[in-house]
């Protein structure tokens, strides 16, 4: 934005100094004027040597007055110059850190020595926003690249079949439809779950009231022909769990949750359970399930986009998802002011909790 040139607030603030310590001074001044005069007498005439009158305090204090009073401006603009300096110093290296970060840089940090006052909680809290800038940027280069890898990948594939289908006009083409609609499958279902990321990202929905024990009944029977093929034990326990915000972006969160808990479980007779309560002015949804053992350090990742754990890919199944469930179900639960944890069992598995914020 372009403005017009003014004065600096180095100089405003040195203007201010001065002029308030001039005006302390002329009031001072105009006191001790006043009390003098008060208890002078007005004898003008009398002998001026040896009593004291107005007309020698007229002619004797005025000069010294005036005198003082220069010395007072000028000695307020130079010490208001000065003091306006240090105190505005800070400002400074915000502002620097500040066009740094405009210019790309997010790794420079303030670290504002001294005690705690205004400008070290607001350069405190710049740190800290750099600090998130920094993260999520970091955050948005590695899903971008992700991204284009996973996007990639697909067509990719389909090139080749392609090629070998030209070059070899006898291959079964049977075979070749069916793989080229595989992999085509699977680049769709990766861009769909591209877009819902983004929705949840931007937080772009109607809020309404839901009840997360009604949304997860509805996953658990849509999830439960899976669960079975695969002898595992789903059941939804617990009561009313009301919250607030988008009933089809949180179905998907109920929905992926079930569904990675269902395909990252034991090779038969495990069980999922899915849990929702209300606390006070909290909804509380819960998903568990057994499975193998996974490292804490491993759980903390799971939520990054087309992060998987070694031990959790699937390559040869149909329902082993694209790396996207956990991070769409991050971002929604942030968008809807809510939290998401990962605990890994001690036996084995994963327990998911989201928090939400109720209506009640």
């Amino acid at each position: 934005m372009d403005r017009r040139p003014g004065l600096s607030a180095r100089l405003k603030l040195a203007l201010s100094y001065a002029g308030f310590l001039a005006v302390a001074g002329a009031l001072l001044l105009a006191v001790v004027w006043g009390f003098l005069l008060r208890h002078v007498p007005d004898n003008s005439r009398g002998l001026l040597g040896i009593s004291p009158n107005r007309y020698l305090l007229v002619h004797t204090f005025a000069p010294a007055a005036a005198v003082t009073m220069a010395f007072l401006l000028v000695f307020g603009l130079v010490g208001g110059w000065v003091l306006a300096g240090r105190m505005l110093a800070p400002l400074t290296r915000i502002g620097d850190a500040a066009r740094r970060a405009g210019n790309g840089s997010l790794s420079h940090r303030i670290h504002l020595p001294g005690r705690q006052d205004e400008f070290r909680e607001l350069s405190d809290a710049f740190d800290s926003m750099l600090g998130q800038l920094e993260s999520h940027v970091a955050e948005q280069r590695r899903f971008a690249a992700n991204a284009s890898h996973e996007l990639r990948t697909p067509l990719a594939i389909s090139r080749t079949l392609l090629d070998v289908a030209r070059k070899d006009p006898a291959r079964d083409r049977g075979e070749l439809i069916e793989r080229l609609y595989a992999v085509n499958t699977r680049a769709i279902d990766l861009t769909e779950a591209l877009l819902l990321l983004g929705r949840g990202d931007s937080a772009t929905f109607v809020r309404e009231g839901v009840d997360l024990s009604l949304l997860a009944e509805e996953a658990a029977e849509t999830l439960l022909p899976l669960a079975e093929r695969r002898g595992i034990t789903l059941d939804v326990t617990g009561g009313a769990a009301p919250a607030g915000g988008s009933a089809e972006l949180l179905l998907r969160v109920v929905t992926n949750l079930v569904q990675n808990a269902v395909v990252h479980n034991l090779p038969s007779g495990g069980t999922v359970t899915v849990h929702t309560e209300a606390y006070g002015d909290t909804s509380v949804l819960r998903v568990e399930n057994t499975g193998p053992r996974l490292a804490p350090e491993l759980a903390a990742t799971l939520t990054e986009p087309f992060r998987r754990g070694a031990e959790r890919v699937r390559t040869c199944d149909d329902h082993a998802g694209v790396g996207l469930g956990l991070a769409i179900v991050r971002s929604i639960v942030r968008a809807h002011d809510g939290t998401l944890g990962l605990l890994p069992r001690p036996d084995g598995g994963l327990l998911v909790t989201v928090r939400l914020p109720g209506t009640g």
